[in-house]
């Protein structure tokens, strides 16, 4: 497997080829949820052999985006199997990177431990004090792309939900990232509920 060929080309297409109005689903996503994923591999002591095919999952994750916005993980999916074969993965080695990616649409109910660190490092924001740049920039791109519109009231109501019926499946991510989750989210119900 040629993992630095294969992240290589898909992350130049992401760069080439992705609509500029996607300000969450960018580059920097991509290359976010990667480090988030080799950092859960490393602390949750993954098996060298499924540790590539983690880290091609992550950089695959969203590649979908580039054909359509809904239901991108079944477009990654195509992608992968597309274009894995030239950077030679087997085809048990995709099959496994697919499962992986499907995994990651929400709502997200992983089984192993190699699919709960995809999961946790696809949402890895959520536990980061940086949440809010995210989490705007999701907002401006669901409006700017007309996918949904939302007045800030209405956003925050709907972030609340989401973070409440949140949860981190790996103990990394419950000890790194579970503690200023909660942080986060007692800050948007101050800002709808001012005391």
């Amino acid at each position: 497997m040629d993992f630095s060929g294969a992240s290589d080309y898909i992350v130049q297409r992401l760069k080439a080829e992705l609509k500029p109005t996607l300000f969450y689903h960018s580059v920097e996503h991509t290359l976010d949820v990667h480090r988030a994923a080799r950092r859960l591999i490393e602390s949750e002591q993954i098996e060298e052999k499924y540790r590539t095919l983690i880290e091609t999952a992550a950089i695959y994750h969203d590649a979908g985006i580039l054909l359509q916005y809904t239901d991108h993980e079944t477009a990654s999916v195509s992608l992968a199997k597309m274009i894995l074969p030239r950077f030679n993965y087997a085809p048990a080695d995709i099959d496994y990177i697919a499962a992986l990616i499907m995994v990651t649409r929400l709502p997200q109910r992983p089984s192993s431990l190699e699919e709960k660190i995809l999961c946790d490092a696809d949402l890895d924001y959520l536990g980061r004090d940086d949440f809010f740049i995210h989490a705007f920039q999701l907002r401006l791109e669901w409006q700017v792309n007309g996918i949904r519109q939302m007045n800030l009231h209405d956003w925050f109501t709907s972030q609340v939900s989401f973070l409440s019926g949140h949860q981190y499946f790996t103990k990394s991510a419950l000890l790194l990232r579970n503690e200023q989750k909660q942080i986060n989210l007692r800050e948007i119900q101050q800002i709808l509920h001012p005391a």
